[in-house]
């Protein structure tokens, strides 16, 4: 039997977009709003990217989300695509800065560019999609802007700077524009996921070793899922949590813990 959770109304007909929505955590994110009844608009890099979760939500009686292709390091671009949804489905009321990739690389291999890259692709495209969407959302009546994070950078994760460095970056960017768009009824959160089970990562690193560690290192002895990042973030997206703000919201089945303790 499929498990229910909860149904929020005030995300009955909003406009939400979300970035890097065609696989993982937010493929997973672009099914949890459409289930709302939320207008959903979505990017990521290949063109047919989201022909597959398009068709799924289509056969479940959902409504078709909006879905274009697009490089979130540019941002002319990218402002541009932001722009043409508010035009086609009306102004984005939720945000959600998912975009991002966690590749592998060892301090002595970053180059220059590297670096500047790493930080486009997990932290730049943050910024400039709020720039981009704040007035809108603040003439329609204020929304809510959820910015994904990561406990690697709270963890020291070793082999990733050039991601942990961003990661740690949105928590400024999280709790300094909470403070500056506030007065405009927008609120700025972030969910800080931890270890997460999706293809792209059992393809490339997991394996019964890699499970038991991250068992033996959470408080929870389970594996999570996208699913456990989504709810969460629709909790942070509705009015029921329009009193929060500027908030890090950890979904790590108690990971990070062991950095306090250790």
């Amino acid at each position: 039997m499929t498990q229910a959770f909860t149904r929020y109304p005030s995300l009955q007909g909003r406009v939400v977009f979300i970035s890097g929505g065609s696989s993982g955590i937010g493929a997973e994110l672009v099914r949890a709003f459409a289930a709302q009844g939320a207008r959903v608009a979505f990017c990521g890099l290949r063109a047919d990217g989201g022909d597959e979760l398009i068709e799924q939500l289509r056969a479940a009686g959902h409504e078709a989300p909006f879905f274009a292709p697009c490089d979130v390091r540019d941002v002319a671009a990218y402002q541009a695509l932001l722009g043409e949804v508010a035009a086609q489905l009306g102004p984005i009321r939720v945000l959600i800065n998912n975009a991002g990739r966690d590749d592998r690389h060892a301090m002595e291999e970053v180059t220059s560019e590297y670096w500047d890259d790493r930080l486009a692709l997990n932290l730049k495209h943050y910024f400039f999609a709020i720039q981009a969407v704040a007035p809108g959302m603040a003439a329609a009546g204020g929304g809510s802007i959820v910015n994904m994070g990561s406990v690697s950078w709270m963890r020291g994760r070793p082999n990733l700077v050039g991601y942990t460095t961003a990661k740690a970056g949105i928590l400024g960017l999280t709790r300094t524009l909470a403070r500056e768009l506030g007065p405009r009824n927008i609120r700025v959160n972030a969910i800080v996921p931890g270890a997460i089970v999706t293809e792209r990562q059992t393809t490339l690193h997991r394996d019964p070793a890699a499970d038991q560690a991250f068992l033996d290192a959470q408080c929870l002895k389970i594996r999570l899922d996208p699913g456990h990042v989504a709810r969460p973030t629709l909790f942070l997206a509705a009015d029921d949590s329009d009193g929060m703000t500027g908030q890090h919201v950890l979904v790590d089945a108690g990971i990070a813990q062991q950095s306090v303790i250790s």
